[in-house]
């Protein structure tokens, strides 16, 4: 059920003078600033909403009616609420699950985060599909939006920053103390569920923070590495990116990027990335394997792709590709056991479509010990 019209009304404005009136639920913060990405998903917006990857975002849905199922104690892909700010088209105030804990409404008020419903974020996705992602600013209706979308323009973009800190752990902590297998994961931003699957499948896992160095890696005698997903541009944490480069160059441990891991594999091996238009945010991105000529329908979440001309001279080869726009959805490195992909098998949009790329990672691992 929609929720009732009001006359509360606040905006989005975005830096090339567009805006949108809304209604706004959750906590009101006015001028809250944040990169505008829109989402093709039907379902899953308390997954996105806690992704790490959504940090310095202001997140739209392009399907209409959201909170019809609530919030619940389960569907956390982190320790908080990620994105800065959530613009939807119908808000359901009296949602149905057996699950259910409490409305969006009051799951964004808990975290205080603002949101804005009744817009149209038909209109909305159409312009970010044209112009491309932009920045943007929810605001009072009573501002003078000219002005506006001026001081908007001006204000450094999210990306402009490391955004790692933000989303990372602060220190070293252990997922099932009982596992069998050793992996590090250096936490990027990682989702719950990628910590979720290692478990299932027997594995012990330390999450160090991201700025954790090659040799105090290595003084986990880990038998695994994987560098997970998170927000942002991937050449900002170069701490990172010297890092990886380090384990490939200098180990032959196996080792995983998934999204922005992805990405740093790249750019620790010499590649380069580039910002895509509007990104890939949705469930139903179908990427091509070309090694067994199988397509896969994927979950992703990013705005940068790696440059496949700037793949030569490297050690990586590129395996998968987005069968919308051609880019890259994984690459794999030559001699090593090494590989990455730029989706996330950790998702369900299949349901179980990626869930073979732990167990591909695994064997690797026990191959190696």
């Amino acid at each position: 059920m929609p929720a009732q019209k009001n006359k509360n009304k606040a905006l989005l404005v975005l830096e090339n003078g567009a805006f949108f009136e809304g209604i706004p639920f959750g906590f009101f913060s006015p001028n809250t600033f944040g990169e505008v990405v829109f989402n093709t998903a039907m379902t899953g917006y308390q997954e996105a909403l806690t992704d790490p990857s959504y940090a310095g975002q202001i997140l739209t849905m392009t399907y209409p009616l959201v909170g019809n199922y609530a919030t619940n104690k389960e569907n956390f892909e982190s320790k908080r609420v990620q994105v800065r700010g959530f613009v939807i088209s119908e808000l359901c105030e009296l949602p149905s699950h057996f699950k259910a804990f409490e409305t969006l409404g009051k799951f964004l008020k808990e975290y205080k985060i603002p949101g804005l419903y009744n817009v149209d974020t038909r209109a909305l996705t159409q312009v970010i599909r044209t112009k491309g992602v932009m920045k943007g600013v929810i605001c009072k209706s009573d501002v003078d939006i000219k002005k506006v979308s001026e001081e908007v323009n001006l204000r450094p973009h999210p990306d402009s920053e490391d955004l790692l800190p933000y989303v990372t752990v602060s220190k070293p902590e252990v997922w099932n103390k009982k596992g069998t297998r050793n992996i590090v994961l250096i936490d990027t931003g990682v989702k719950y569920n990628i910590l979720r699957s290692l478990e299932r499948r027997g594995c012990r896992i330390t999450v160090v923070p991201a700025n954790t160095s090659f040799e105090k890696i290595m003084r986990y005698n880990p038998e695994g590495i994987i560098i997970s997903n998170g927000p942002g541009d991937p050449a900002k944490p170069t701490y990172v990116i010297e890092t990886v480069r380090k384990l490939i160059n200098e180990s032959d441990i196996p080792i995983f990027g998934i999204c922005l891991g992805h990405q740093i594999l790249a750019l620790a091996a010499g590649a380069k990335t580039y910002k895509l238009k509007f990104g890939h945010r949705g469930v139903n991105h179908p990427v091509k394997d070309f090694e067994t000529g199988t397509v896969h329908i994927t979950t992703q979440n990013h705005g940068y792709a790696v440059d496949s001309q700037s793949l030569e001279g490297t050690n990586f080869k590129a395996t998968k590709f987005n069968l919308n726009d051609n880019s890259i959805e994984g690459l794999t490195h030559k001699n090593k056991p090494i590989f990455s992909v730029q989706y996330h098998p950790e998702g369900g949009p299949g349901p179980q479509d990626n869930k073979y790329l732990f167990d591909k990672f695994l064997k690797m691992v026990g191959k190696n010990v």
